[in-house]
């Protein structure tokens, strides 16, 4: 029988050891092949970013020119990108229901470096209509399946309609975002809501500041969210739903906290569609302060029906677990407007907690309905 000496042995174990096929020795991970930083610019910067979208590691996003009816798409984002948006990033104009930018992924970075504006021009779209009617328009961002991510110091100027629609997020954390459709207000802009909000949880919306003529937040569905620190101004306030009539109807464990809602048709309001069914629970509204209030300081209602207090109130949406508390708005309310109006069904709202609540200037609602005992539409 043919032996190998000991010595022989050790030095063709080493030898194995060593070859570069071992597989011990050979990992190099997909995400090391990507290139550390890629710039896109000009007219081609969209298309050429979305074709190399999961090649880099940080995109760089650099005075890009967004072709018309075209979405800048970076949807296949390999996990833990980070994107950077410099300058000013437009886009073409086209009738269309957009999204005009859309980004998803795993422990996604979404920056805004000093100075720079994401502009849709959506003047060019305003006809006082928004998305009832008149021109097709596009809604500007889908921040949807975004999950440990992150969206800091974006600046977002002049939306067609809505700014940012968060759907399908887990883990979502959006800071000193501004989005400001100010110019809207004389020149036809509608429905130009800052944050729409739906089946997402862990949703964390910091320091914001909106300028629009619509709902500033809007949730719709989702638990664990919080916005706090923000600024609302021109639009609609710091709204739950409207609730109702989608596949997801729960909405639980949300607060609003420390921040401002003025010039605005409302502050607080809270809207469960009549006749449908689901849930609104856990709802918190503390340190909101009101000024400038021309319909409503806060509305809290079960009877949404098209619009604010159309239909018949019912109790299959629960409103349950509230707490408004804190609230400063002392002469806030337009004179022709109501300081607070509640109208629930006849077991639709309860275990409510009412605490230093301060809202007048305008008138009480004379119509409010099945108010839990802790309290009042009275001011």
């Amino acid at each position: 029988m043919f032996k190998l000496s000991s010595s022989l042995l050790f030095a063709l174990a080493a030898g194995v050891l060593a070859s570069p096929a071992d597989p011990l020795i050979t990992a190099s991970p997909t995400l090391d092949k990507r290139a550390s930083s890629c710039t896109f610019s000009g007219s081609d910067g969209a298309a050429s970013a979305s074709k190399s979208q999961a090649a880099c590691a940080t995109i760089v996003l650099s005075d890009v020119a967004v072709p018309s009816g075209t979405t800048l798409d970076l949807s296949d984002l390999a996990d833990d990108t980070t994107v950077i948006f410099e300058g000013t990033t437009t886009w073409g104009y086209e009738e269309w229901d957009g999204p005009l930018l859309q980004i998803k992924g795993n422990g996604i970075t979404v920056k805004g470096a000093s100075g720079a504006k994401l502009n849709p021009d959506g003047a060019r779209w305003w006809d006082t209509e928004g998305s009832n009617g008149g021109k097709t328009k596009p809604k500007f961002f889908y921040a949807h399946d975004l999950s440990d991510s992150s969206i800091t110091d974006l600046y977002i100027e002049n939306t067609p309609i809505q700014a940012v629609s968060i759907n399908g997020c887990d883990g979502l954390t959006i800071t000193d975002m501004t989005i400001d459709s100010s110019a809207g207000d004389a020149g036809g802009g509608h429905n130009t809501d800052g944050f729409d909000i739906g089946s997402s949880s862990n949703v964390i919306i910091t320091g914001a500041k909106v300028y629009n003529q619509d709902d500033c937040v809007a949730i719709n569905s989702g638990t664990d969210i919080t916005f706090s620190g923000g600024l609302c101004s021109g639009g609609h306030g710091l709204s739950i739903g409207s609730v109702g009539g989608r596949s997801d109807n729960t909405v639980d464990t949300v607060t609003f906290e420390d921040s401002e809602v003025t010039k605005s048709d409302n502050g607080i309001r809270i809207k469960a569609k009549s006749g449908e069914t689901g849930e609104i629970k856990g709802v918190t509204y503390s340190g909101i302060t009101l000024s400038s209030i021309n319909k409503y300081g806060i509305l809290i209602e079960q009877n949404y029906d098209g619009g604010d207090l159309h239909g018949d109130p019912t109790s299959d949406l629960p409103i349950t677990d509230l707490t408004i508390k804190n609230i400063s708005g002392s002469g806030a309310v337009s004179s022709s407007g109501h300081n607070i109006a509640i109208v629930c069904g006849s077991t639709g709202c309860s275990d409510w907690t009412w605490s230093s609540v301060d809202v007048t200037g305008g008138e009480d609602y004379d119509s409010c309905q099945n108010v839990p005992s802790v309290a009042t539409c009275d001011t």
